[in-house]
């Protein structure tokens, strides 16, 4: 019996010793690589190692019927250990499948609920000799089988299945079906004799199973950094060719392909065959981004990207070129496919998208060329349908095709982006202001602020000479808040100057109107320079209103509430809805210069005006005539209630140092 004891006493003592160096080696691993589940399989392995210690001890410890403190601490001590390693190797294995795992909240909870489960066990019918080994023995490994058995089952239907997965599957297999067949026999052959000699057997069994268990543990280890290395490099490299977000190819990897295509054409002396680039932007695309959030914008362009990759055209390739941009490179044989295919690319991505409770539409501008009618080789192909595609954009043209003029006029409009970028550093243009008369009162309203370019090589530049380049070039933005800093600059030196306030009215562009930032920009500025608000007046085309209502709407009403006045300037040339002008909250209806030219000798369009001015009265509105040339002209409008005119007659527009004479006379 002695020897008996000593070889358990052994056995349990080497086991522990093992687990604790291998408990050392898990832990070293874990505070190199800091993954989750090695160290919840530490834990579990500290636990296993603390019961062998355990087993060990109690060997010493004579078995009474009596309840003993010491031993039933620890029994429900062992008891709890074990649970605890089950507990963790589990929270091990789902960390490791990626699975969602407990809190730390309710890890503790577990335990705790553990611990005092392992004292019900031992405690109930502890004098009872059969029932507290069924309760301590015989439930536990029913416990036991049915987890191992489910984390097999978890592991056999894994799609990342390697070779220490299928092993600790299998292992999990085997040891379920020892526990479970264990609870079985020690509930029905519990007296049998050779019961015992079946237990000793188990001991060496456990002792052989828990080795082999660590030591899976530890080759699994190695081998999911391995793969984990491998997904690196893997994810690395589709990166490199893969844009991140949309999953499409990047700018490198769609020239790319686009150059291999076209080598393989030549290589197969392929002379019939034809390639259509093209090039897709998507249109205001920074206000879906400032409107509905970056996530929806990230959804969109994901999206985009997915549509055009499943094209019912077979795309040779699909590129994210930039931040809106894409690619979509086909195979053609007839002029009318590439019209098809324009046309279907346009129904791809104006299709509505839905992102959670948003709903959002889209409008494109494609340009495309062709190979090799336009160009032979991917980069030139990439430039020409570039500039078809600014052209598009420049014209508010959906689609359009490259054509040989359109290189020269991107050399110009690159030499003019250039001297622009300098004109607005250099501070070149100014402004001139043309007197706006109130014709009730008589005096001067306000004046509107006209641009002029100090050009140094080309004089003085009218807006007709530049302002359309600046369109074309996208520089709406940074122009418009340069002209809103100049003007509320020399609204602050009139002041300083003349003891005297004017408003100044300035045109505002559909680009900058729909900037979210514009309202708390105007804000800034007034605050900066101390101008009321009243002072500063807005002035916007019908078509600016009409491109988005809703939104120009909300954008009038904030303005508004500061005190600033909109105009809808050059009424009459765009399409306005009467509906929408009605619910406006605008101030003043700018009749267009065309209709006054001839309203002295033309009574279609004094017709035109007159109704005007009734229509705008109607809807509570000032009215303000441009283009007054003529006696004649003034005084038709006076007649006709028009509320302020301005014009040449007035007075043609003036240099601030004009108007601060102007405005200093007595």
């Amino acid at each position: 019996m002695i020897e008996h004891l000593t070889e358990r006493t052994f056995l349990f003592t080497t086991q522990a010793v093992v687990f604790s160096i291998l408990s050392f080696v898990f832990f070293m691993y874990y505070r190199t690589f800091k993954r989750q589940y090695v160290g919840y399989w530490l834990i579990s392995l500290v636990s296993l190692t603390a019961t062998y210690f355990l087993k060990a001890i109690v060997l010493h410890i004579p078995h009474t019927l009596e309840v003993d403190v010491g031993l039933v601490i620890i029994e429900t001590l062992h008891l709890s250990l074990l649970f605890g390693f089950l507990f963790y190797l589990t929270l091990g294995v789902l960390s490791a499948k990626n699975k969602k795992v407990l809190s730390f909240k309710q890890t503790c909870s577990f335990i705790v609920f553990i611990f005092a489960f392992s004292v019900l066990l031992v405690t109930v019918e502890h004098t009872d000799s059969f029932n507290h080994f069924y309760l301590t023995v015989s439930l536990p490994s029913f416990i036991f089988g049915c987890i191992f058995f489910a984390l097999a089952t978890l592991l056999l239907f894994d799609k990342n299945s390697h070779l220490s997965n299928r092993i600790l599957m299998w292992f999990f297999f085997i040891v379920g079906f020892r526990y479970l067949f264990y609870s079985f026999i020690s509930i029905v052959a519990l007296t049998d004799l050779w019961f015992p000699t079946f237990e000793a057997f188990l001991v060496f069994f456990n002792v052989a199973a828990e080795s082999i268990l660590g030591f899976t543990l530890l080759v699994w280890m190695q081998g999911a950094e391995r793969l984990s290395a491998l997904n690196a490099i893997n994810r690395a490299q589709y990166l490199g060719e893969h844009d991140s977000l949309t999953g499409a190819l990047n700018r490198t990897q769609v020239m790319a392909k686009l150059s291999e295509k076209i080598s393989s054409f030549a290589s197969e002396h392929k002379k019939n065959n034809k390639l259509a680039v093209f090039l897709i932007d998507i249109k205001q695309f920074k206000f879906i981004n400032d409107t509905y959030g970056l996530k929806v914008g990230d959804y969109i362009l994901g999206e985009i990207a997915a549509r055009l990759n499943s094209s019912v055209f077979l795309p040779v390739a699909v590129g994210r070129l930039s931040g809106d941009s894409f690619m979509f490179v086909i195979e053609f044989e007839q002029q009318s496919h590439i019209d098809r295919a324009a046309q279907h690319i346009h129904e791809l991505i104006e299709r509505s998208y839905r992102f959670e409770q948003n709903k959002v539409n889209i409008q494109t501008s494609i340009g495309y060329c062709c190979y090799p009618i336009d160009a032979v080789n991917a980069e030139d192909l990439l430039q020409k349908a570039n500039l078809a595609l600014h052209h598009a954009e420049t014209n508010d043209i959906t689609t359009v095709g490259f054509e040989g003029g359109m290189q020269a006029q991107g050399r110009r409009l690159l030499l003019m982006k250039a001297a622009l970028l300098s004109a607005l550093k250099n501070d070149e243009f100014v402004l001139h202001f043309q007197p706006q008369l109130n014709l009730f009162t008589n005096k001067l309203e306000g004046v509107e602020a006209l641009v002029r370019w100090q050009h140094p090589e080309r004089g003085f530049l009218m807006p007709a000479d530049f302002l359309d380049d600046i369109e074309a070039l996208g520089m709406h933005n940074e122009f418009d808040n340069y002209i809103l800093t100049k003007a509320c600059q020399i609204s602050a030196r009139l002041f300083d100057l003349c003891k005297r306030r004017v408003a100044i009215a300035i045109n505002i562009t559909a680009v900058e109107f729909q900037d979210v930032q514009l309202v708390a920009n105007i804000q800034k500025l007034l605050e900066e320079h101390k101008i009321p608000s009243k002072y500063i007046e807005l002035e916007i085309t019908e078509n600016v209103v009409m491109t988005d209502i809703e939104r120009a709407m909300n954008s009038i009403v904030k303005l508004q509430s500061m005190g600033i006045k909109v105009s809808i300037d050059d009424f009459g040339t765009g399409y306005s809805s009467l509906a929408y002008l009605r619910k406006l909250p605008i101030d003043k209806i700018k009749i267009d210069r065309s209709f006054i030219a001839e309203v002295a000798t033309n009574d279609s369009d004094l017709t035109i005006v007159k109704s005007m001015v009734d229509l705008s009265h109607g809807l509570g509105k000032r009215v303000l005539a441009e283009g007054v040339e003529a006696i004649e002209q003034l005084n038709i409008l006076r007649n006709l209630g028009c509320d302020a005119v301005q014009g040449y007659f007035i007075s043609k527009p003036i240099s601030e140092a004009e108007l601060v004479r102007h405005l200093t006379k007595k």
